[in-house]
């Protein structure tokens, strides 16, 4: 099942497409490499983290976090939100014993994979799956051994898909590091990016208007008027519709255009929408589905917030 993030309603849509494809999923593959990103979910935690985890949870996600160079405090907070809502799932395995496939504690580790990594955070205590900072500390550990050294967007996309090989998990997880490190948007852009995150996995279609299936244009369209607000239907049209943003100030929800055939801001020939925390939510083209992504800022030519647009409008 898939996380929404925000709060949420409905829409239509239409328009025209060239991939800003920066990074996509096979269901039972691993992720292909991704080009440069604009960031990775870090930062303090915000409000919504803050309430959301418990205090003890919260203060080994970022105590683990720092014995692995690389590895973001709120991705571990993502595994662990997935994985057992931070300990509070009465789920089989979670609190004592296993679950049908043998995982086990707050972090649900294989046996064979915790006696891998498994980090005593406590040596006063007894090592075990089911005590949260030795989880969540064995759990740091094995992320950085799959790839979150480094830094990058990409390599902590293939630490989480080792962690768990679903191209689902990926994505939700990033959500909530996302989530936990980025504020949330003025209600207008929350309920756009609620609206889209509730399409995740509906494939795309030339021309889709919703609700069974989108392109990149008609994604954001019913996204935007899920939040009362009328943007253009197509890519050029839409680059009008609210204040351009410089690249170094986009917020959660503001649209992202890559150039079109002429190559120029003139016909933009794709349009994502901004999550925060370097993710962007998106329609991709043919084959593929509404997914989250990273952000590769090198193939944006503008940024728009139509949130502002309301807002001036009103």
């Amino acid at each position: 099942m898939r996380t929404v993030v925000y709060g949420a309603a409905a829409a239509v849509a239409a328009a025209t497409a060239l991939p800003l494809l920066v990074l996509s999923f096979a269901a039972s593959a691993t992720p292909v490499a991704a080009q440069p990103v604009a960031a990775v979910p870090g930062g303090p935690p915000t409000d919504l983290a803050r309430r959301d985890i418990p205090a003890a949870y919260l203060r080994a996600y970022r105590a683990a976090a720092r014995t692995c160079p690389g590895l973001p405090w709120a991705v571990l907070a993502g595994i662990g939100k997935v994985e057992s809502d931070h300990g509070r799932s009465a789920l089989p395995g979670v609190r004592s014993g296993a679950n049908s496939a043998g995982a086990e504690g707050p972090m649900q580790f294989l046996p064979a994979t915790f006696a891998r990594y498994a980090v005593n955070a406590d040596p006063g205590s007894l090592l075990t799956p089911h005590d949260p900072a030795d989880a969540i500390f064995t759990a740091a550990r094995m992320l950085c051994a799959s790839g979150a050294r480094d830094g990058s967007m990409t390599g902590l996309q293939h630490a989480i898909f080792a962690y768990n090989h679903a191209s689902w998990y990926v994505t939700d997880v990033l959500v909530w590091a996302a989530r936990y490190t980025t504020t949330a948007p003025a209600s207008r852009a929350a309920r756009a990016l609620a609206y889209a995150e509730a399409q995740l996995g509906k494939p795309y279609c030339w021309a889709g208007q919703g609700p069974a299936c989108f392109d990149c244009s008609g994604l954001v369209y019913a996204a935007y008027a899920a939040a009362d607000i009328r943007i253009g239907r197509t890519t050029f049209q839409r680059r009008q519709d609210g204040l351009q943003i410089p690249l170094a100030q986009i917020r959660p929800g503001d649209l992202l255009f890559a150039a079109g055939a002429d190559g120029t801001p003139a016909g933009p020939g794709h349009v994502v929408m901004y999550l925060g925390g370097g993710l962007i939510i998106q329609a991709p083209q043919t084959g593929q589905d509404v997914q989250v992504d990273s952000l590769d800022l090198t193939t944006v030519i503008v940024a728009t917030r139509p949130a502002d647009l309301a807002a001036r409008r009103r």
